[in-house]
């Protein structure tokens, strides 16, 4: 299935039915009078977050959504149905954001949460609504409410609690798919990966998952290479690891132009906690490990990690460390979750 995380899509709620005008007229009935039904209301447009989805791309081939009409009122004051409501389902993590696709409208992190796009027209009165002391037969009746019609943009932002950020060729899609079932694309050419991957790992019984992104190089915030427009699926983890190739001759100038890129794209993303690995150790002797280690550590205030995927020397140490970070991160969420539930939310 091809990943796609944003999509534009177009929406109307039903119109409401129209209100009917109609007297009772029957051959035995001695006071007959205005019976007209109300007309039915619009149907509504919802979006709903559903476990089982992790891409937009329903949205490629179908674009334009519409809900029920309500049914016109009849006579006998015979209401009219209301219209089919529309449920689209997206997965967890969407963001609902406006035509101009900046203004958020809503961020749908849990499964099960919904949220009404647009409420359906009204249906209009019928002439019997209209009786009164002095108008005992109104000829006169409400036509339906029009639906809302509204663009919107679908944003995808993966759920994760760990993401791995680094250069082209660090080692990240060999990672994960050394410590999950996930099967990335690994090959021994730069931008491999095109499209984040999720993993799910686990390590003395915690488990958690992992994003892998696209690699950064320099000049990613500004559209080179694949770009950052890969990061924000990362914005949501709790803690990243950063992994830098042994086979880098710089290995302080790769790391720096991946923290100058996350600094660059902004969104706190610089601000979480980060492990540092020198990964691909296996191709290194002792001397030169040493001292690559030792560069990372004075550029990064640190002590990086050891990691060779190949060889699982320090992946369990890194899951550890990993698993750690996440589950004192989420413990600490849901502490003040406890003391501060009544927070004000825009959902």
């Amino acid at each position: 299935m091809k990943f796609l995380d944003q999509a534009k899509i177009y929406t109307r709620s039903g119109n409401g039915g129209a209100g009917a005008v109609s007297f009772l007229r029957q051959k035995y009935q001695e006071f007959g009078g205005p019976d007209g039904g109300n007309g039915g209301k619009g149907g509504d447009i919802w979006l709903e977050a559903v476990q089982g989805l992790n891409t937009l791309i329903d949205y490629r081939y179908q674009q334009h959504f519409k809900a029920g009409t309500g049914v016109h009122g009849m006579g006998r004051n015979r209401d009219g149905r209301k219209g089919d409501d529309i449920t689209l389902k997206i997965p967890v993590g969407t963001q609902i954001y406006e035509e101009d696709n900046e203004t958020l409208v809503a961020d749908l992190t849990h499964e099960g949460q919904r949220f009404l796009l647009s409420k359906g027209g009204n249906g209009g009165f019928g002439n019997s609504y209209f009786t009164t002391s002095t108008n005992q037969a109104p000829r006169r009746a409400n036509p339906g409410l029009e639906g809302i019609e509204r663009t919107i943009w679908l944003r995808l932002k993966l759920i994760a609690d760990a993401g791995l950020l680094g250069l082209p060729n660090a080692g990240k899609s060999t990672f994960l798919a050394t410590v999950t079932r996930a099967k990335p694309k690994i090959a021994d050419y730069p931008f491999t990966t095109l499209h984040p991957n999720l993993g799910v790992t686990s390590i003395d019984g915690r488990e958690f998952v992992i994003a892998d992104i696209p690699g950064l190089i320099e000049g990613a915030h500004e559209g080179v290479g694949i770009g950052d427009r890969f990061l924000g699926h990362v914005e949501r983890t709790n803690v990243l690891l950063h992994l830098v190739s042994a086979q880098e001759e710089d290995v302080v100038a790769a790391y720096t132009t991946v923290r100058n890129e996350i600094e660059a794209y902004g969104n706190e993303l610089a601000d979480k906690t980060e492990i540092l690995a020198l990964s691909q150790c296996d191709i290194l002797q002792k001397d030169e490990r040493n001292e690559k280690l030792k560069a990372l550590k004075e550029v990064s205030g640190k002590m990086p990690m050891i990691l060779s995927s190949a060889t699982r020397e320090g992946v369990d140490e890194v899951l550890r460390a990993l698993a750690v970070e996440v589950y004192n991160l989420r413990e600490a969420s849901e502490n003040f979750d406890g003391e501060d539930s009544e927070r004000w939310s825009p959902l």
